[in-house]
């Protein structure tokens, strides 16, 4: 296995913890602690409790991942709502 090896998992969130951190139990019933990818950062996509997630993991330390891409949960869908911005 090469150093740039990444497992991908499916799993869902299930609690939010302090600094960006997301509790994460894995489809196999394993739990993690994962924190959002830059991009999901950037774009600002927002996770919540139930969301299911793809988590990115090295086989190296398989207790932390990363969050890569987010399905959201039962009753998520819907438009945007109309966000209070600056005006001149």
């Amino acid at each position: 296995m090469a150093k740039e090896d990444l497992l991908t998992l499916e799993g869902q969130i299930d609690e939010i913890l302090p600094d960006g951190r997301f509790g994460v139990t894995l489809e196999n019933e394993h739990r993690i602690i994962c924190y959002t990818a830059g991009k999901m950062r950037k774009f600002r996509i927002r996770s919540v409790v139930g969301d299911r997630v793809r988590v990115e993991m090295t086989p190296y330390d398989l207790s932390k991942g990363r969050i890569v891409f987010r399905d959201k949960g039962p009753g998520g869908g819907g438009p945007p709502g109309k966000r209070g911005g600056f005006r001149r």
